[in-house]
């Protein structure tokens, strides 16, 4: 039973993911963590990789490496931190943490305002990207704050290279921590086929949806799967 609320938490994140650009991990990490640790932070990184990968494969075209690589080089001190902060700390402050993640998230896709990505900007958004998406796996809101006011398909390819590269850093930071193991990559496996059926349902049919209710209601679920992570910190303490 808790391997397919998993595989429906992670089809309904992949499905938002391939619509609006991004949303996987914010939408399922807080709740496959209230169904077992293990998910989160390594399978779902793997699961994230897996959607990245494909999103960018379709929108390549739109990748502009130049631009990324400022952030792709403040994601490595980021990740190296995030992975500090999963061996300080236990099971209890991670639930913290990560429904802090979800809801720093949630604030950071209401904000009106318009921010250039310029190289420092996007260095620094990667820094934060590293250290969310290592500890937490929700590492997309910083660069999809910088970046959401360019073109459709400029925005998900670039966001997609981004997280694609940024998750092969977070694996390697995470398994030479201890949390992604041959026990996580197990309950990663069943997953995989759910993120993939998740992104092919989101590519033939998200956008007959409009994309604002989609944003709408991704983001109130956000917000409430956030806040009961956070609760669950004041019951295990």
């Amino acid at each position: 039973m808790i391997t397919l609320l998993a595989c429906l938490l992670v089809l309904s994140g992949a499905f938002v993911q391939y619509t609006i650009g991004f949303g996987l991990a914010v939408i399922a990490a807080p709740l496959l963590f209230q169904l077992s640790p293990v998910y989160v932070p390594g399978p779902m990184v793997v699961v994230a990789l897996v959607v990245a990968s494909l999103s960018a494969i379709e929108y390549r075209h739109s990748i502009a490496f130049g631009g990324l690589k400022a952030a792709i080089i403040g994601r490595i001190p980021g990740s190296v931190a995030g992975g500090l902060l999963l061996l300080w700390a236990d099971l209890a402050s991670l639930s913290f943490w990560l429904g802090l993640s979800v809801i720093i998230a949630v604030a950071i896709s209401l904000f009106p305002i318009r921010i250039a990505p310029t190289p420092r900007r996007m260095a620094i958004a990667g820094f934060i990207s590293g250290f969310m998406g290592t500890s937490s796996s929700i590492g997309g809101p910083p660069m999809a704050l910088l970046l959401q006011h360019q073109q459709a398909s400029y925005l998900r390819a670039n966001l997609s290279a981004f997280f694609v590269a940024s998750c092969f850093m977070s694996l390697i930071v995470q398994t030479s921590v201890g949390f992604m193991s041959l026990t996580h990559l197990s309950a990663t496996l069943p997953l995989i086929p759910a993120a993939l059926l998740g992104a092919f349902l989101g590519r033939r049919y998200g956008k007959r949806f409009p994309q604002q209710w989609i944003r709408t209601f991704s983001l109130s679920l956000c917000a409430i799967s956030g806040g009961s992570a956070m609760l669950s910190y004041f019951l295990m303490s």
